[in-house]
Order: C-alpha cells, then sequence, then structure tokens
C-alpha cells in the first residue's frame, strides 16, 4: 500500500492485482464526457472544457487514473479525455476498453486481430497518445478463438502499445480459461477485471472473487452505486426523482432489477452508518467497496464538480468492522448452488465467498 498525501486528502495506491503497477483506489470514469446519443446522453454531457477541470480536481486529490471505452458516445468520450491530458501525459494513467460493436461492418465487433488492432489504433488516435496503461476486453468473445484474443493483446503489450491487459463482464470460466492458456503459452496475461459489484449487487463474491485471489486479478469496480440506486436519492416512501436514470423515462439504461424491499433496506443500514459517521450514503456505500478482498480501484462518475468532489470524499477513512457487517447484513442475499453448499465446507474451502 502506497498512501499519497495531498492538501485535500490522503489517496490510498494499490497493486493492480499481481502486477507491479500501483493504481489509486478511486477512479474517474468518462462514461459522462461527451453525452452522445440517447444512452450517454443520460449519463453526462461534458465538454472538453468542463472534462478538463474535473481532471485538475482528481489530480489535485491524488486519483489519476482515468477510465474509458471506445464506445463512450462514439468514441467522444476519448477525444474529450485526450484533450483533458493534453501536456501531462506522464501524470495520468489511462484505462479503456473495446469488443463491443464499433460500427456497421462484420468485423467491427468482437476480440479478432483484425478488430483489436484497428480498435486500439483508433482508440490511440482519439486519446492523443502512443501507449495505454491498461486495455481491457469490454466482453467476452465466443467465437474468436481466446489463443487468437491473447497473441494479439501480447504483440501489442511486447510492441508497446499497451502496458497492462485487463478483462471486463467475463465469467468466471471465460477468466479462468484464458489465465490458462497465457501461462501455457508465455503471454501477458489479464491483472485486471473490470467488474460490476455493488452492496445490492454482489454477484461478483461468488466465483470471481475467489478466483482473483487465487489468481492475483484485481477487481476494477464499475457502477458502484448501483445505477444510481445508492445516491441517497431513493429512499422507503419517497418518490424517484424525476432526473433518475433508473427512470423510465430518462433513460433505458436502468441495470440489473433490485426488489424496493431489499433496496431499502441496504438504504436503510446505509443512512444508519451515514449518521454515526458524518459521512453521505454515496461515501458509505463506496468505502464498504474499498475494504472488500481483491478490489485495486472503484472507478467513480461525475456530471460535476459538486458530485466529483464528494465521491472524492469515499477515500482516505475507513468504515469499523462493525459498521462494514451490518452493511454486510443488510445486502446478503440467499446463494445459488454450488455456493450455497460450499459455505458447509469451510474447511476445505479457503477462499468463502461471503
Amino acid at each position: 500500500m502506497f498512501l499519497l498525501h495531498t492538501d485535500n486528502m490522503t489517496m490510498e495506491y494499490r497493486q493492480l492485482g499481481g502486477a507491479g503497477l500501483k493504481v489509486p483506489v478511486l477512479s474517474m470514469g468518462t462514461g459522462t464526457f461527451g453525452g452522445g446519443g440517447e444512452l450517454f446522453g443520460s449519463w453526462g454531457n461534458s465538454g472538453a472544457e468542463e472534462a478538463t477541470r474535473l481532471v485538475d480536481i482528481c489530480l489535485e486529490a491524488g486519483l489519476n487514473m482515468f477510465d474509458s471505452a471506445d464506445i463512450y458516445s462514439g468514441g467522444l468520450a476519448e477525444e474529450i479525455l485526450g484533450k483533458a491530458i493534453k501536456g501531462r501525459r506522464d501524470s495520468v494513467l489511462i484505462s479503456t476498453k473495446a469488443t463491443f460493436r464499433s460500427g456497421e461492418g462484420p468485423n467491427d465487433a468482437g476480440s479478432s486481430r483484425h478488430h483489436l488492432i484497428r480498435s486500439i489504433e483508433a482508440s490511440l488516435r482519439r486519446l492523443g497518445t502512443d501507449y495505454i496503461d491498461l486495455f481491457q476486453l469490454h466482453g467476452f468473445d465466443a467465437l474468436t478463438p481466446i489463443e487468437e484474443t491473447l497473441g494479439t493483446l501480447d504483440e501489442l503489450v511486447r510492441a508497446g502499445k499497451i502496458r497492462y491487459l485487463g478483462c471486463s463482464n467475463f465469467s468466471g470460466w471465460h477468466l479462468m480459461k484464458s489465465l490458462a492458456l497465457s501461462e501455457k503459452h508465455g503471454l501477458a496475461r489479464y491483472v485486471a477485471n473490470q467488474t460490476y459489484y455493488s452492496l445490492i449487487g454482489r454477484d461478483y463474491e461468488w466465483e470471481l472473487m475467489p478466483l482473483g485471489v487465487d489468481q492475483k486479478v484485481g477487481a476494477v469496480v464499475w457502477s458502484p452505486l448501483g445505477w444510481g440506486r445508492l445516491t441517497g436519492k431513493i429512499r422507503r416512501g419517497a418518490p424517484r426523482p424525476e432526473s433518475s436514470r433508473l427512470n423510465a423515462k430518462a433513460s433505458s439504461d436502468a441495470g440489473p432489477q433490485v426488489a424496493d424491499e431489499y433496496l431499502f433496506t441496504v438504504v436503510d443500514a446505509l443512512d444508519q452508518v451515514a449518521a454515526e459517521t458524518g459521512k453521505t450514503v454515496p461515501q458509505i456505500a463506496l468505502n464498504w467497496l474499498l475494504q472488500r478482498p481483491t478490489v485495486s480501484t472503484v472507478i467513480i462518475g461525475a456530471r460535476n464538480e459538486e458530485q466529483l468532489r464528494q465521491n472524492l470524499g469515499a477515500a482516505g477513512w475507513n468504515l469499523t468492522l462493525e459498521q462494514a457487517a451490518r452493511l454486510d447484513a443488510a445486502s446478503a442475499v440467499p446463494l445459488p448452488y454450488p455456493y450455497w453448499h460450499q459455505q458447509g465446507f469451510s474447511e476445505r474451502n479457503p477462499f468463502p465467498c461471503r
């Protein structure tokens, strides 16, 4: 662990999985940059000037990692990020992703050699850089041989265009098979797994977390506030805010369904801990994640400076063990098979999911 002290706070740095690279425990997501299209327009629409200001605030707080993807606003988010970091590339870490459809052609999607090389070259142009610190496959491609994908990524690492590799939205067997083939053929391996994880979405703990512990793959957490459900704006007996992206009229990006009573139970627990600590509900939810096994960094988003500063306040302190345990209990759900069965044999299962 490395602590960077700034005028405003202390930012903790952790190793990215088993790699030597150290990353801040909070990273800045750029899905709010650009606002292109209905989906990303509902996330935010920061232009180059506002994005530059947000990057300034992040760097002042010790947050130097910025996450993007080629599909965010059709590449506009990467362009804006490139403008926002111009002249200070050596001070930041860039994380980006590809594999989702980025064009109309038959080869404009997936993890083929053809698509990956074109995607990475395009991202480098938009970002205005000659290397990407962390490149992640945005999803698994079951049609392309894994050896082709890993071989292509290894070549790009050796060429200096990518420094570290990660994946996102993989099943446990997708990731484990890839790691095994990397070891077999002596190829660069995945050190990061960009994954959905939140107090109301703990599926990551069932298989991917034990895999991460065993294989030293660090979690890069996306949507840590459960699609805005843990911002503190949604509470028992209160109408949902008109501007919520969970509102069907506002956006189709509502994420996985969450039962109201379950959500309210978790929010009630967050409210109690927030009152005890003097922190906000989202700060509590983010800090809980920072204390979970395998978590290297949590991606925070912000439509504006106020939201960014509030989210940055999630780092530099810790919940007590008792407070974390209460949040664990409030957010616990029945496990599917075989995970509930494995819980009964802890002496033989060194990586329990709870």
